[in-house]
């Protein structure tokens, strides 16, 4: 939206360490539609971090040239590929765009990544709030109801299951998305979902704050949902319905944000959860007995790094992997909000928040880099990691789909006797007997 996150490598990296995430996988944007350009300058931002990385690439259009540059981009280590079904007219894709892409990360064992909204609709209820006067950022919420969440969900999962591939549903912030993803885990089919932190705790009614530069802060996509949504999330991430958790970590300055004081599909999209993600995921799944410690680690550590397929390399602590640990006292009170991050945000939505529990040591590659309140941390010191294709998501994946007949069109052609009789009526005998 014509805007640059007020957080860069290093001082978005600088958060997480403060909140216990060692390594982080970024979102890279192509340039005009060119994925490798957009590789570039993705490693251009990321050599000022502080800490290990990796990178997700996003598809924004279909084309030949878009094909050859994912495959150069798994040889890189970048294994998973992100498409966007809202952001009409300047992310999102097709359906036949994105079965195109899904095939391709079939052929190339790398993860197909969605946000899942129905852009088109969107649009059309954006038009219809601003020409009947709803400016504000609670147009943001009414044109994103939890419906186009689920049904964009639903497509995704259904395409992915016709062309046989395993899918990662990210942000799922609403029932009507996670049910859809329980559905297809129900029947077998290998979907990932993944909520975020602020869909966890968070609910929408700051949207309707009269204060424009509160309500403006709580703006990402899909929206923050109204109360019932929270519970059901982080009891479908507690059951395994739902497997990790991330942040979506975009975060624009009010000064940002105000762009879209007078319309709210200006307001650039997203929220802080880079430094929060890991004491809020222990307040609301730990201390209050949702799950256990040892969930805890699968689902903010230990799933991702078997998802991205790099464990145990990451996500686990034992010999021959990284030197990556975090001490969490549970004894520890803490409050979130602007005074205490490291973000650059003036703004923080998960403000006033008292967490039960609190990181107060993180090494990093062996090194200890946030102790008692004090960080040790130099820009140009990060590592990416790359990530090999063909992850566990893919192993026994074309028996599994064969066994259960997903593939609908079949692979084989029926061979059927000659048609005698459109023979005897054909003008020239000869292409008969060629035929039979």
């Amino acid at each position: 939206m014509g805007s640059v996150t007020a957080d860069d490598f290093f001082s978005g990296q600088v958060a997480a360490l403060a909140g216990g995430t060692t390594m982080h996988i970024d979102f890279a944007l192509p340039v005009n539609h060119d994925l490798m350009a957009g590789y570039k300058l993705w490693k251009e931002k990321a050599s000022r971090s502080c800490m290990d990385y990796g990178f997700h690439m996003a598809i924004t259009r279909w084309d030949e040239q878009v094909s050859k540059d994912m495959a150069e981009l798994v040889l890189e280590g970048i294994n998973s590929f992100k498409f966007f079904m809202a952001y009409k007219d300047v992310l999102q894709v097709t359906d036949s765009e994105l079965v195109e892409g899904l095939q391709r990360c079939k052929d190339l064992g790398a993860l197909p990544m969605v946000h899942a909204e129905n852009g088109d609709t969107i649009a059309w209820l954006q038009s219809r709030l601003l020409a009947q006067g709803v400016r504000g950022p609670e147009g943001h919420a009414l044109s994103r109801p939890p419906a186009l969440e689920g049904e964009a969900t639903s497509r995704a999962i259904r395409l992915a299951g016709v062309v046989g591939v395993p899918l990662y549903v990210v942000h799922v912030m609403s029932i009507d998305a996670m049910e859809e993803i329980a559905r297809a885990r129900r029947s077998g089919q290998r979907v990932v979902g993944e909520p975020v932190a602020a869909g966890l705790v968070l609910e929408e009614s700051p949207l309707w704050d009269v204060n424009f530069t509160r309500a403006a802060a709580f703006v990402m996509s899909p929206p923050i949902r109204s109360a019932e949504h929270g519970p059901a999330l982080k009891k479908a991430l507690a059951s395994g319905v739902l497997q990790l958790v991330a942040t979506d970590h975009a975060v624009f300055n009010s000064t940002q944000k105000a762009a879209g004081r007078n319309d709210f599909t200006r307001i650039p999209n997203g929220v802080n959860g880079i430094e929060e993600r890991l004491h809020v995921t222990w307040q609301e799944m730990v201390v209050s007995g949702l799950s256990t410690p040892s969930d805890f680690v699968r689902m903010t550590s230990t799933a991702a790094a078997q998802i991205y397929n790099i464990y145990p390399r990451k996500g686990r602590v034992a010999a021959g992997s990284d030197a990556d640990v975090i001490l969490l006292d549970p004894r520890v009170t803490h409050t979130l909000g602007v005074g205490s991050h490291h973000s650059r945000m003036d703004t923080n939505v998960y403000e006033g928040k008292q967490i039960q529990g609190k990181v107060v040591s993180t090494i990093s590659r062996g090194r200890l880099v946030w102790h008692q309140g004090k960080l040790d941390v130099q820009p140009h010191t990060g590592r990416f990691v790359a990530m090999p294709a063909f992850g566990p998501l893919f192993e026994g994946l074309d028996e599994q789909y064969r066994r259960r007949g997903v593939f609908p069109y079949g692979p084989t052609p029926v061979l059927r006797e000659p048609d005698v009789a459109a023979c005897t009526a054909a003008t020239t005998s000869q292409s008969c007997h060629s035929d039979l």
